[in-house]
């Protein structure tokens, strides 16, 4: 997919250099991602779509066949069984663009995420009183 890195500063700069159907794709993405963490900051980090909420949450990108998803590896270890059907490495989930993505694990993904991420923030401001 053609990118322009010089171009790409915000999501919506991401998407619109997407051709329709992976740009539709990634759109639903970011929509689940949005309303499963309300108050995270879009941005771009290593030239993809990231969401920041006491850390980075999650990352994701489109590519010839499929989205990148990637949640960290906890994230991943946490919803193992559930991300059996699809393409995993340690910190990836492959979303092959010829089937639906599941909006509802992503969702839950994201929230598990967004509970760590708030906890290791708690954490960290405890044991620097």
């Amino acid at each position: 997919m053609k990118r322009h890195s010089d171009a790409i500063r915000t999501i919506d700069d991401y998407l619109a250099g997407l051709p329709d159907g992976p740009k539709q794709i990634l759109s639903q993405l970011r929509e689940a991602v949005r309303a499963a963490a309300p108050g995270a900051a879009e941005k771009i980090s290593y030239q993809m779509p990231a969401y920041d909420l006491d850390g980075i949450l999650v990352y994701f990108a489109a590519f010839k066949k499929h989205v990148g998803f990637y949640p960290t590896s906890s994230g991943i270890s946490a919803f193992e069984r559930e991300l059996a059907p699809y393409a995993v490495s340690k910190g990836t989930v492959r979303f092959p663009f010829d089937k639906p993505l599941p909006l509802k694990l992503i969702a839950r993904i994201v929230k598990y995420r967004v509970a760590e991420n708030r906890k290791r923030a708690r954490l960290k401001v405890s044991t620097s009183r």
